[in-house]
């Protein structure tokens, strides 16, 4: 009985302390994502990018072409399927490459590639997708930069890929794609409960001095910032 007795409190205060750091986890969630960075006062802000959410996921939108950045020399057209150079823009978005690879669909979620992501024990992929303008939507915020800031914003983006020793990125030749203008790359660092594909895509925004959270794993935070 003795033994039964401590190994069911040895439960018991394990599951507590389990509910205990997910609530200050979720707490710190709440008071770190309203917490806003401010934007930077700047001219001649001729240049568009856009915020782009799936609902989930949080992805920046660049222009595939300026003279500051022509981004289809390493995000080639013929890596996707369509093979379509007359889109214009290109999405970037950073996460798990467990969750990218393997899971199309919530529906195909895993626990082992979830337990992976949660405590980064996997490694990270740049997904990036090519559009045509985007529109502006609920789910698509404009936000016009300067020259400048773009150019931090490319930096911050460059950052992310892994890089051969050729200083090329490095495509990954799958199947596993999301329609027939995306493609995925390595990438730099990985994800994990404090530092996901969102937390990626507001400090994408901080770096060209845009409006973002102090810290944030969720899309939703993000573009309550852009909300008039």
């Amino acid at each position: 009985m003795k033994v039964m007795l401590k190994i069911f409190t040895f439960l018991g205060i394990f599951v507590l302390s389990l509910l205990v750091l997910i609530a200050i986890y979720f707490l710190t969630v709440f008071t770190l994502s309203r917490i806003s960075t401010k934007a930077e006062i700047s001219q001649n802000n001729n240049i568009s990018i856009y915020l782009l959410t799936n609902g989930v996921h949080a992805d920046i939108v660049v222009p595939v072409k300026s003279d500051l950045k022509d981004w289809s020399k390493e995000i080639r057209y013929d890596h996707t399927r369509a093979n379509d150079s007359t889109k214009d823009y290109l999405a970037f978005g950073w996460g798990d490459k467990g969750f990218y690879m393997e899971t199309p669909t919530w529906a195909d979620l895993k626990f082992s590639t979830a337990f992976k992501a949660a405590f980064a024990l996997s490694s990270a992929a740049i997904h990036a997708t090519f559009y045509h303008q985007p529109i502006e939507n609920e789910s698509c915020v404009k936000i016009n930069i300067s020259r400048e800031q773009y150019q931090r914003l490319i930096g911050y983006i460059d950052k992310s890929f892994l890089k051969d020793a050729q200083g090329r990125y490095q495509h990954i030749a799958t199947d596993a794609v999301y329609g027939n203008d995306d493609a995925f790359y390595e990438a730099v660092g990985k994800y994990h409960l404090f530092y996901t594909c969102n937390t990626w895509a507001n400090n994408a925004l901080k770096s060209c001095g845009q409006k973002a959270c102090l810290w944030t794993p969720f899309d939703t935070a993000i573009f309550n910032q852009y909300k008039n």
